[in-house]
């Protein structure tokens, strides 16, 4: 059994708009899982739910084999952050994270031992008696984490917490959350609409759509195998080819083109799709899984340069180098890998 379970979660808001439909997932002790996904897929929504501030329409909440789906907000033992930190600003550094422990009424040797043992664990114990105001955005969001992590929860839930930050701050918090829940072993949850930071830091990613989990994995098996045309496209596969199966690794084209591919599907509706960094330019050896084009828009991105090449299966985007530049106009054979060419469903 895993170690926390949602099991055909339904949420709905004024019986009109239902938010989740039947969710289910389930996640190991000690993992920390990240809900990804674009605005109004329900990533929050699952999230309060654990939390205890939204009472599902159906479905339950296990957690280490007990039954939390009614039980009350402050009595379920878990560690809290927002992307708006939420700290007291009359209280210091050390007095905002010693907060949770004092309504707790422990005694204040141990309150006193378990903030500082944090504050240094969270690299605070120099900001100790610091306010708020006197801090920077990823210092505040470290004190948010230590209070969150002080009362020792059973489940860290991380909303957004690194929106309100500069890139470069981002970077180094996401690091850092990674560090703290490794070293404490602290499952936890973390809702987040961008890929890199989600891909960086987690174990498990659940990809949300709709109100429901598109694909869960791990973040290198969804980057690199897609379920679904719609989890293709929010990680950046940009070229979709609408595809009809042919024989077991072999499908055609619209344009009657056959390609042979290194993944097989059955039944249902599904194209095909590939990255434009994964699509070569084919020599006179290739004469399987090539299409002819003509270039048209040509972007400069630094490193390289993106193609539009037209084909008579649609507009592809591919990446070359710099060392040639082709341009609008010039007639292109493209060679598109069976490896790479990733078999997606509709």
């Amino acid at each position: 059994m895993a170690f926390m379970s949602l099991k055909d979660i339904d949420v709905s808001y004024d019986k009109k708009k239902q938010i989740l439909k039947g969710l289910n997932l389930d996640v190991e002790k000690g993992e920390l899982v990240s809900l990804l996904g674009p605005s109004g897929c329900g990533k929050s929504t699952t999230l309060r739910v654990v939390a205890g501030f939204i009472d599902p329409q159906g479905g339950s909440f296990l957690l280490d084999g007990e039954d939390m789906t009614k039980v009350p907000v402050h009595k379920r033992n878990f560690g809290l952050v927002f992307q708006s930190y939420a700290l007291f600003p009359h209280l210091s550094v050390y007095d905002n994270v010693a907060f949770g422990l004092r309504t707790r009424k422990m005694d204040k040797e141990l309150i006193d031992k378990k903030v500082k043992d944090i504050l240094e664990v969270c690299g605070l114990s120099d900001l100790a008696n610091r306010f708020p105001r006197q801090m920077s955005g990823g210092q505040r969001q470290r004190v948010a984490l230590a209070r969150s992590l002080v009362i020792e929860p059973k489940l860290l839930l991380l909303d957004e917490p690194l929106s309100n930050l500069d890139a470069k701050l981002r970077l180094s918090m996401r690091v850092e959350i990674k560090r703290l829940q490794k070293k404490l072993g602290i499952t936890t949850l973390f809702v987040t609409h961008d890929q890199e930071e989600c891909f960086s830091i987690s174990d498990k990613v659940a990809v949300m759509n709709g109100g429901v989990i598109e694909q869960y994995d791990t973040p290198e098996n969804i980057y690199r195998r897609p379920a679904t045309e719609f989890v293709a496209r929010f990680i950046g596969f940009e070229n979709f080819l609408d595809v009809e199966k042919k024989a077991d690794h072999l499908y055609v084209l619209s344009d009657g083109t056959a390609f042979k591919t290194a993944m097989d599907l059955d039944g249902g509706e599904y194209a095909a799709t590939i990255r434009p960094d994964d699509i070569r330019l084919a020599d006179d050896k290739f004469s399987e899984n090539v299409l002819s084009g003509k270039v048209g828009v040509r972007t400069f991105l630094g490193k390289s340069y993106q193609y539009e090449v037209e084909t008579a299966a649609g507009v592809l985007k591919v990446n070359m180098g710099t060392d040639h530049v082709f341009k609008e106009g010039d007639m292109l054979r493209l060679y598109l890998p069976e490896d790479k060419l990733i078999l997606v469903r509709r």
